[in-house]
């Protein structure tokens, strides 16, 4: 069923930004794999994971353009035409944001408004999907945490990322530019920024065992989470935006299923 929906793609115009980071390539080889028009838009910022190896296998089958998601002119310019945009350019880390609070405010709340200004003014008609995190809710009394839940963000990435939603939504609702707006929760998987342990657990668990180092977990190591595998995490991109009845609504991207850090451990055997 999955597949046989997103053959909506064939022949498409789709533009992602930060599409040379983790998600973003992993969502570029899987439109290419569709038979999408793909163009990618990254700004190479040192440490964000942007690398031209993650789209190897496709790299004559997209078009490249290396900007910043902040660049009115450019973001102006790349908007046009396109049917399917995924804004997945910003800032992704929560402890980065705890010492550095303005690249969160710059690209995640800056960048959103000028590429949903782009779309306002020059493309009405596309889909816009934008990737954000569970962390918009902050701590939560009731578990499952399900998308009605009050948000109380405590960092600025996370505050970055809901008000960024909140403007998409204005867009939506005020200008016709249809939104489709997720949170997403522990992503792990092929081409994942592992260099700091900034970027999910799981990928740096992955790199510590590749390098024969101990790995350190505080507490009992009975903390649970939801860890989500790329490919689901793409599939969850490409339906919502597809999908007509998700426009203007928000979504909780993870798995039902949660699971502690010692689990996660021996089933890798990181131990």
């Amino acid at each position: 069923m999955i597949n046989q929906t997103l053959q909506q793609y064939k022949g498409k115009k789709v533009l992602i930004t930060g599409g040379l980071g983790f998600i973003g390539s992993n969502l570029a080889i899987r439109l290419v794999e569709l038979g999408a028009d793909v163009n990618i838009m990254d700004a190479m910022i040192p440490e964000y994971g942007g690398n031209l190896f993650n789209i190897e296998k496709i790299k004559n089958d997209v078009n490249i353009n290396y900007s910043n998601v902040c660049d009115e002119y450019s973001m102006n310019y790349l908007v046009k035409d396109k049917e399917y945009i995924f804004h997945l350019a910003g800032q992704v880390s929560h402890i980065k944001s705890l010492t550095n609070p303005f690249p969160d405010i710059e690209m995640n709340i800056k960048g959103t408004a000028i590429l949903m200004e782009a779309c306002k003014k020059f493309n009405r008609d596309a889909v816009v999907i934008r990737s954000g995190t569970r962390g918009q809710y902050g701590p939560t009394v009731k578990l499952p945490v399900n998308e009605e839940a009050p948000t109380n963000p405590k960092g600025i990435y996370e505050i970055s990322n809901l008000t960024a939603e909140k403007m998409m939504n204005v867009y939506n609702n005020n200008f016709g530019v249809n939104c489709v707006m997720l949170r997403l929760t522990n992503i792990y998987g092929p081409r994942a920024q592992m260099k700091t342990h900034h970027y999910g657990v799981v990928n740096w668990f992955i790199r510590l065992a590749i390098d024969n180092e101990v790995i350190k977990v505080f507490g009992d190591w009975l903390l649970k989470r939801d860890f989500l595998y790329i490919d689901d995490c793409v599939d969850a991109l490409l339906m919502s935006a597809v999908e007509k009845k998700s426009y203007s609504q928000i979504f909780n991207v993870g798995v039902d299923i949660p699971c502690n850090f010692l689990t996660l451990s021996k089933k890798n055997n990181y131990l």
